[in-house]
């Protein structure tokens, strides 16, 4: 047996574990597109299982459409407003969740293990409310909106937060905390321009600015700061 105490870096797990929430958002992704693409396979739910993911992207994708009438008439069905949380859990193939997954896997554990599991989670779940709210006011006559990528973009932004927040703290250049968002946009804005698509990096930016700005309140002593700043104002 050894005399090592247990928090020597011999007994340390040689990778940290990755936070429960994490973990949870994943499986559950996992889940339902397991549930997809085996009922698409004819190997689970019969033959009427073909139909579940186009099925559920009519019940719970995020449609501007449904918004505006919304707005319109009034009538915030309860029905509807689901689709502003639900949206990013379907997706429109395999391969679109599998990248999802590995964005919330690298994001989800760097923002998770600074600001919480909780933190984190909100951060997810309201940048895909902010994205799909972005994505309505600012396209008009846009594809219904699918898949997590909004709300990953809100984990990207509050790793950014942090960085930026980092960064001031050694008195280097903040505006480098926002390479990675540069990146991710251009390579979007580019891809677009070569092959055409959707409008849906709308809802990736306005998911991006939600993650970011609600960081100025779940960081760890965000609230303190806000309230210094009002006080000395």
């Amino acid at each position: 047996m050894s005399n090592q105490p247990p928090n020597t870096p011999a007994n340390r797990a040689p990778v940290n574990p990755l936070p429960a929430a994490v973990v949870a958002l994943v499986l559950i992704v996992i889940a339902i597109e397991a549930v997809f693409s085996l009922g698409a396979r004819g190997i689970l739910g019969g033959p009427e299982a073909i139909g579940w993911r186009l099925e559920a992207i009519q019940s719970y994708a995020f449609s501007s459409e449904i918004f505006w009438w919304m707005q319109d008439s009034g009538r915030w069905l309860p029905e509807h407003l689901l689709r502003f949380v639900s949206y990013p859990f379907v997706h429109g193939a395999f391969t679109h969740a599998l990248f999802v997954c590995v964005f919330v896997l690298a994001m989800g554990k760097m923002v998770g293990e600074v600001m919480g599991d909780l933190a984190m989670v909100i951060i997810f779940v309201l940048s895909g409310a902010g994205g799909a709210l972005g994505y309505a006011l600012l396209v008009s006559g846009g594809q219904p909106l699918i898949g997590g990528f909004p709300a990953v973009y809100g984990l990207i932004g509050a790793f950014t937060f942090l960085l930026w927040r980092s960064l001031a703290s050694v008195g280097a250049q903040q505006s480098r905390a926002f390479s990675l968002i540069a990146f991710l946009m251009g390579a979007q804005l580019l891809f677009g321009l070569l092959f055409g698509g959707q409008k849906d990096w709308v809802a990736d930016l306005a998911g991006f600015a939600t993650g970011f700005g609600l960081s100025f309140f779940l960081a760890p002593g965000g609230w303190a700061r806000i309230r210094n700043r009002i006080r000395h104002d």
